[in-house]
């Protein structure tokens, strides 16, 4: 019964006249006939299954992969779906794999943020088994790395890129006029009138209000914070604005000369605190709105004489696995690396296959107490 069927139109490919439309041919035989059946049925691909399951492709492509971080009744869901198309997604996966050009920019601000480097590694890992290629591209910490996404998009290189770390500011404003779906990692960008933006970022205003008393509530009033610049919208800005309500809430004042805008580096912190306390060495506790900094302020105190937690405070912003193991064993608000992650690759690349519309998630946060914060004396 099957001994006269038809080749597939790769077969034929390589024996039709170059005068034939061989896009309408391989339409002909999208349909095809399986052995026992009188019926012709569909070739699904992995779009025809999200679709279906009325999920994302990028689901679909993570159940294939048995990737664990999908929800056991999608999974189910999509599984059966696959299951009644005779789906099996390999061929079907590669094939559009192969023919889909998209590639997706991870641009990371600093190469010397362990954070942002861990977050980096947690995004790739999410692509794994994605219909994109993806590529990493860094840019200084005082650089414009809006600039840079611009440029990558009039190059024509991305479909859609993830920024990680930064901030948003004035600077932001040029990517108004690129039509490229971007999600900004550990930033809120909900109120930054980007409408191809979305974000995945902590509630940094309570975090940084909750890191603020945990120094106020060990007896602390002379408190400094290291950060960035807080005059924008970003996340900077609402870790000093809940800061700065804890304060207001315990009647502290806050003299704004112990708000210290240091680069995010160790070298940079420690070289910051070590003119900062010679000019303020009445300060006890520093909030610091990063690990990195934490640290760098730290060893700057040791190598001057000072004791922590017994002399000055500390805590950290981040949770780097370093932080667990620094001496003293740092104080710190811990961002969920591995959800953020998640959130924002399957939310970019719901924009970029599905036209989804762009989204601000807000993930839990947790703050950890260990050894650097101790009582005022």
């Amino acid at each position: 019964m099957f001994h006269n069927r038809p080749k597939p139109p790769s077969y034929l490919d390589n024996f039709l006249h170059p005068c034939y439309d061989k896009k309408k041919i391989r339409n002909r035989y999208r349909e095809r006939f399986r052995p026992g059946e009188e019926h012709p049925v569909k070739i699904y691909t992995i779009k025809d299954i999200a679709q279906k399951a009325g999920v994302s492709v990028t689901t679909v492509s993570r159940v294939l992969n048995k990737r664990p971080d999908v929800n056991p009744a999608t999974r189910e869901k999509v599984e059966r779906v696959m299951a009644e198309c005779h789906f099996t997604g390999n061929a079907n996966a590669r094939g559009l794999k192969q023919s889909d050009g998209t590639t997706v920019a991870i641009i990371l601000r600093g190469r010397e943020n362990p954070f942002l480097n861990t977050l980096a590694e947690a995004v790739l890992r999410y692509t794994h088994g994605l219909e994109a290629s993806f590529l990493v591209e860094y840019v200084d910490e005082r650089a414009d790395e809006f600039q840079t996404a611009v440029r990558l998009s009039h190059e024509k290189r991305v479909s859609g890129c993830i920024f990680l770390g930064g901030r948003i500011d004035e600077r932001a404003h040029v990517l108004q006029h690129i039509d490229m779906p971007m999600v900004f990692a550990t930033i809120s960008a909900e109120n930054a009138d980007l409408p191809k933006a979305g974000s995945v970022f902590i509630d940094n205003r309570t975090m940084g209000r909750r890191a603020m008393q945990t120094l106020i509530d060990a007896g602390h009033e002379k408190i400094a914070i290291f950060g960035g610049d807080h005059q924008g919208v970003d996340g900077f800005a609402q870790r000093y604005l809940g800061a700065m309500e804890a304060l207001e809430a315990a009647g502290i004042p806050f003299d704004e000369e112990r708000y210290v805008d240091t680069r995010f580096s160790l070298r940079g912190a420690y070289d910051t605190a070590r003119g900062f306390f010679a000019m303020k060495p009445d300060t006890t506790a520093v909030f610091a709105m990063s690990d990195t900094v934490a640290m760098g302020v730290i060893r700057a105190l040791q190598d001057t004489g000072r004791r922590v937690p017994e002399d000055v405070s500390v805590v950290g912003y981040d949770g780097i696995e370093m932080g667990k193991y620094f001496i003293p064993r740092l104080t710190t608000v811990v961002q969920p690396i591995d959800d953020i992650a998640r959130e924002s690759v399957a939310m970019l690349m719901d924009m970029i296959e599905q036209g989804a519309e762009p989204r601000h998630i807000t993930v839990d946060a947790e703050l950890i107490i260990r050894e650097s914060v101790g009582s005022a004396g």
